[in-house]
């Protein structure tokens, strides 16, 4: 029986949670999620559960914030005048929105906090600093 390695193409069925049970994310009603381990595709800790696994077994891990979307990092939190923000959007907590940077690359905040003179933005992913809990399924071994 095949055994998932490095540079193999994979087939996983997955149920992403949070510490407190809150299901974030799920492949259970779609297509399997396929990548090859190792190229980068998942999450570090998500492709290093896979290896060793036969298709057809299943298991849980939890994967230290590291090992997924890293830790919050503050800096990456910033505070804004509200006119600096386009008069057609109506900012709200929660909201995501898009700021392109000096760079041209493109990075996506989230709307923290408002009040009537500033915003703040918070540029980090909505995962990073959780520790994040995996139900997975070995599919096949593509």
């Amino acid at each position: 029986m095949a055994i998932a390695k490095q540079g193999d193409k994979v087939n996983v069925h997955y149920t992403g949670k949070l510490n407190d049970g809150s299901i974030f994310d799920t492949s259970q009603d779609r297509d399997p999620l396929q990548f090859t381990i190792g190229s980068g595709e998942v999450i570090p800790g998500f492709e290093e559960a896979i290896v060793g696994m036969n298709p057809g077994d299943s298991k849980t891990v939890t994967i230290e914030s590291g090992q997924a979307y890293g830790d919050h990092r503050e800096e990456m939190v910033v505070e804004v005048a509200r006119d600096q923000i386009p008069e057609n959007i109506q900012p709200e907590v929660g909201l995501q929105l898009q700021i392109d940077r000096e760079d041209g690359q493109i990075t996506v905040v989230t709307v923290m906090e408002m009040n009537d003179s500033t915003v703040t933005l918070d540029a980090n992913h909505p995962l990073a600093g959780k520790d994040l809990t995996f139900e997975l399924e070995l599919v096949d071994i593509a």
